[in-house]
Protein backbone atom coordinates (compact mmCIF):
# COMPACT_ATOMS: atom_id res chain seq x y z
CA UNK A 1 0.00 0.00 0.00
CA UNK A 2 1.14 3.40 -0.88
CA UNK A 3 -0.52 5.37 2.07
CA UNK A 4 -2.67 7.14 -0.43
CA UNK A 5 -6.27 7.21 0.90
CA UNK A 6 -8.32 4.89 -1.47
CA UNK A 7 -8.93 5.48 -5.36
CA UNK A 8 -12.37 6.90 -5.54
CA UNK A 9 -12.49 9.06 -8.48
CA UNK A 10 -11.64 8.83 -11.99
CA UNK A 11 -11.56 10.84 -15.14
CA UNK A 12 -11.69 8.85 -18.13
CA UNK A 13 -10.99 10.82 -21.16
CA UNK A 14 -11.27 9.56 -25.08
CA UNK A 15 -12.21 10.73 -28.04
CA UNK A 16 -13.98 7.56 -29.17
CA UNK A 17 -17.84 7.45 -27.35
CA UNK A 18 -17.87 3.87 -27.74
CA UNK A 19 -14.57 3.06 -26.13
CA UNK A 20 -15.43 6.26 -23.28
CA UNK A 21 -18.83 3.76 -22.85
CA UNK A 22 -17.17 0.64 -22.54
CA UNK A 23 -14.09 1.86 -20.72
CA UNK A 24 -16.78 3.67 -17.88
CA UNK A 25 -19.00 0.62 -17.59
CA UNK A 26 -16.03 -1.51 -16.80
CA UNK A 27 -14.37 0.90 -14.37
CA UNK A 28 -17.88 1.11 -13.03
CA UNK A 29 -17.68 -2.77 -12.37
CA UNK A 30 -15.77 -1.60 -9.31
CA UNK A 31 -18.72 -0.09 -6.82
CA UNK A 32 -16.30 1.51 -5.02
CA UNK A 33 -15.59 3.87 -7.70
CA UNK A 34 -16.86 7.03 -9.45
CA UNK A 35 -16.11 7.37 -13.20
CA UNK A 36 -17.18 10.67 -15.43
CA UNK A 37 -15.77 10.85 -18.61
CA UNK A 38 -14.41 13.88 -21.01
CA UNK A 39 -14.01 13.43 -24.78
CA UNK A 40 -11.01 15.57 -25.59
CA UNK A 41 -8.26 17.10 -23.82
CA UNK A 42 -9.74 20.45 -23.89
CA UNK A 43 -12.79 19.52 -21.84
CA UNK A 44 -11.17 17.45 -19.10
CA UNK A 45 -8.98 20.88 -18.75
CA UNK A 46 -12.01 21.97 -18.29
CA UNK A 47 -13.54 19.79 -15.95
CA UNK A 48 -10.75 18.81 -13.79
CA UNK A 49 -10.23 22.19 -11.56
CA UNK A 50 -13.61 21.57 -10.26
CA UNK A 51 -13.80 18.29 -10.41
CA UNK A 52 -10.43 16.80 -8.80
CA UNK A 53 -10.36 13.30 -9.23
CA UNK A 54 -8.32 11.33 -7.89
CA UNK A 55 -6.76 9.98 -11.35
CA UNK A 56 -6.88 10.56 -14.92
CA UNK A 57 -7.07 7.92 -17.48
CA UNK A 58 -5.85 9.17 -21.03
CA UNK A 59 -6.06 8.35 -24.26
CA UNK A 60 -2.63 9.27 -26.31
CA UNK A 61 -4.07 9.81 -29.58
CA UNK A 62 -6.93 12.47 -29.73
CA UNK A 63 -7.80 15.01 -32.11
CA UNK A 64 -6.95 18.86 -30.50
CA UNK A 65 -4.80 18.40 -27.27
CA UNK A 66 -3.55 14.53 -27.30
CA UNK A 67 -2.81 12.81 -24.25
CA UNK A 68 0.61 13.74 -23.57
CA UNK A 69 -0.04 17.68 -24.51
CA UNK A 70 -3.14 17.21 -22.10
CA UNK A 71 -0.83 16.05 -19.53
CA UNK A 72 2.12 18.83 -19.81
CA UNK A 73 -0.29 21.48 -19.53
CA UNK A 74 -2.10 19.60 -16.49
CA UNK A 75 2.09 19.36 -15.29
CA UNK A 76 2.20 22.84 -15.94
CA UNK A 77 -0.80 23.96 -13.53
CA UNK A 78 -0.41 24.21 -9.72
CA UNK A 79 -3.89 22.67 -9.00
CA UNK A 80 -3.10 19.60 -11.58
CA UNK A 81 0.50 19.19 -11.59
CA UNK A 82 -0.38 16.37 -8.59
CA UNK A 83 -2.76 14.39 -10.11
CA UNK A 84 -1.54 10.93 -11.14
CA UNK A 85 -2.03 10.35 -14.72
CA UNK A 86 -2.32 6.62 -16.73
CA UNK A 87 -2.39 6.62 -20.81
CA UNK A 88 -4.42 4.34 -22.52
CA UNK A 89 -3.28 3.31 -26.50
CA UNK A 90 -3.17 0.84 -29.07
CA UNK A 91 0.92 2.34 -29.65
CA UNK A 92 2.24 -0.17 -26.25
CA UNK A 93 5.23 -0.77 -27.55
CA UNK A 94 7.88 -1.01 -25.01
CA UNK A 95 9.70 1.90 -26.48
CA UNK A 96 6.39 3.84 -26.61
CA UNK A 97 5.49 2.95 -22.82
CA UNK A 98 9.19 3.92 -21.88
CA UNK A 99 8.28 7.32 -23.45
CA UNK A 100 5.13 7.96 -21.60
CA UNK A 101 6.59 7.35 -18.19
CA UNK A 102 9.31 9.52 -18.94
CA UNK A 103 6.65 12.31 -19.77
CA UNK A 104 5.32 11.52 -16.68
CA UNK A 105 2.21 9.11 -16.74
CA UNK A 106 2.16 6.98 -13.59
CA UNK A 107 1.30 3.65 -15.74
CA UNK A 108 -0.05 2.69 -19.28
CA UNK A 109 -2.69 0.20 -20.02
CA UNK A 110 -2.91 -1.17 -23.91
CA UNK A 111 -5.80 -0.91 -25.76
CA UNK A 112 -7.42 -2.83 -26.80
CA UNK A 113 -7.76 -3.45 -22.29
CA UNK A 114 -9.88 -6.06 -20.74
CA UNK A 115 -13.08 -4.24 -19.70
CA UNK A 116 -13.42 -7.44 -17.28
CA UNK A 117 -9.90 -6.51 -15.51
CA UNK A 118 -9.75 -2.58 -16.54
CA UNK A 119 -10.68 -1.62 -12.44
CA UNK A 120 -8.43 -4.03 -10.68
CA UNK A 121 -5.53 -2.78 -13.58
CA UNK A 122 -6.25 0.56 -12.68
CA UNK A 123 -6.76 0.13 -8.68
CA UNK A 124 -3.39 -2.26 -8.90
CA UNK A 125 -1.68 1.08 -10.83
CA UNK A 126 -2.70 3.23 -7.90
CA UNK A 127 -1.90 1.17 -5.17
CA UNK A 128 2.05 1.02 -6.77
CA UNK A 129 2.00 4.91 -7.01
CA UNK A 130 4.49 6.76 -4.23
CA UNK A 131 2.80 9.02 -1.99
CA UNK A 132 3.72 13.14 -2.82
CA UNK A 133 0.23 15.00 -2.04
CA UNK A 134 0.11 14.22 1.53
CA UNK A 135 -2.34 10.95 1.36
CA UNK A 136 -4.93 12.97 -0.29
Amino acid sequence: MNGRNPLKHILYVDDEPDIRLVASMALGLDPSLHVDTADSGEQALALLPQMRPDLVILDVMMPGLDGPTTLARMRADPALRWIPVVFMTAKAMPEEQARYLQLGAAGVIPKPFDPMRLASQVTDLWDRLPCEDGGR
